[in-house]
């Protein structure tokens, strides 16, 4: 049996939109789906009924939060499913180029949990950055203008219904990924002025500090100030262009061409 956590968020949504039918599938999430086992890391007391009968868990990242939160899921995920006897945890995590962003350590410290574990085997799939997110980062302003502060760098991303497909695959058969981990990025990086020139728009971009000021204006919750601001540092100065890393994002596929990353993003600002 395989469970799937995190499905009312957007990567696990669209995992769980392929999996659906499947008898050798649950699905786990705190809102309470129906036909889903309830699944809240932050109530630990739902755990051992949501993993009861599992051999595989495909753990998708619950890192909406300050970094201890986040270990304190992870932590709880994992401890839950050695004790019911799981074998596999396919995890979720972040690309190696991401090691410049506020929010990596929580990834990496769930790797780590992950391979000192006495009894779960792992696979762990080091996800790039999704194209969809650049839309939300770099999208015009109501004067056609691309003001997010990108610099001269580049950013792999990579579309997410990609890193389903992948999750998907490997979580069904993990005997073949049995402790190995996987760099999920894009083969075209992107940069401001190509966003803006795929838009027909101009890329003015702005200063750190401003945008900082933006995120901080616009409701955000204290956490994804330095979130947001660290993404935007981390592709302006160079550190997000994938070339560090070798991606395993085509022979995971299956050797099918991956969705233009630029294409995802044009679809997602037009149809939001």
């Amino acid at each position: 049996m395989l469970l799937v956590t995190g499905v009312s968020g957007a990567l696990g949504s669209l995992v769980a939109e392929r999996l659906a039918g499947r008898e050798d599938v649950v699905l786990g999430t705190r809102a309470g789906l129906p036909g889903a086992r309830r699944l809240d890391f932050d109530a630990p007391e739902t755990l051992p009924e949501a993993f009861a009968g599992v051999e595989t868990v495909l753990l998708v990242s619950a890192g909406y939060g300050e970094d201890d939160t986040v270990v304190a899921r992870h932590e709880a995920a994992i401890s839950a499913a050695e004790a019911a006897g799981v074998r596999h945890v396919v995890y979720t995590s972040l690309s190696g180029y991401g090691d410049h962003l506020t929010y990596a350590l929580a990834h990496r410290w769930t790797e780590r949990r992950l391979r000192s574990s006495a009894t779960l085997d792992w696979t762990i799939l080091r996800n790039g950055l999704y194209a969809e997110f650049l839309a939300w980062i770099a999208r015009p302003d109501a004067e056609n203008r691309i003001t997010g502060p990108l610099g001269e760098g580049r950013l792999a991303a990579v579309a997410r219904a990609d890193l389903a497909d992948i999750a998907v695959s490997v979580a069904t058969d993990p005997a073949a990924h049995r402790n190995r981990v996987y760099e999920l990025v894009g083969e075209r990086a992107l940069g401001g002025a190509g966003l803006a020139e795929a838009l027909g728009a101009t890329y003015a971009p702005g200063t750190l500090a401003d945008a900082r000021a933006a995120i901080a204006a616009s409701g955000a919750v204290p956490f994804q100030v330095p979130m947001l601001a660290s993404t935007y540092s981390a592709i302006a100065h160079g550190f997000m262009d994938g070339e560090e890393v070798k991606s395993d994002l085509r022979a995971l596929l299956g050797g099918r061409e991956p969705l233009d990353a630029l294409d995802v993003y044009v679809k997602a600002v037009r149809e939001s």
